[in-house]
């Protein structure tokens, strides 16, 4: 089973590295068990501890994260990140199934045009989608 699920890539998401805050990092690719991946103009060395911040969400989800790795990829920097906390690993894994429902409802409107409340995006979403979302296991 995989342990992370690729995002679409309209979810935005920022960081901020020692004081330099980039608004619009690309988007967001993956949430994993205690991480997440992203796009970035910015190449950011592994070892570096960044402030994660997703407004996608109400509250916004902020959290310090560890860089793992960065990868070139054309323009842009692939990233990845480890969360240091497993409560806000579980927090991301919250907004993961967040970001997943409201895609659902804007392809409903846009492919079906159905609007649904975010109410009866999550309950179709999880009908048909929530057997098939990883299960979140920690590691100590």
């Amino acid at each position: 089973m995989r342990k992370y699920i690729r995002h679409p890539s309209d979810i935005p998401i920022e960081f901020d590295l020692e004081g330099l805050t980039e608004h619009n990092a690309e988007s967001l690719h993956d949430v994993s068990f205690g991480g997440l991946s992203f796009a970035s103009k910015l190449r950011i060395q592994p070892g570096s501890i960044i402030k994660i911040t997703i407004h996608f969400v109400e509250p916004s989800f902020t959290s310090s994260a560890l860089v793992k790795w960065c990868r070139k990829r054309g323009d842009l920097y692939d990233i990845g990140v480890a969360f240091s906390d497993r409560e806000d690993a579980y927090r991301a894994r919250m907004i993961e199934q967040v970001c997943h429902i409201e895609h659902y409802k804007r392809e409903a409107l846009s492919k079906q045009g159905r609007k649904l409340t975010g109410e009866q995006a999550a309950m179709e979403w999880i009908k048909r989608f929530a057997s098939k979302f990883p299960k979140m296991e920690f590691q100590d």
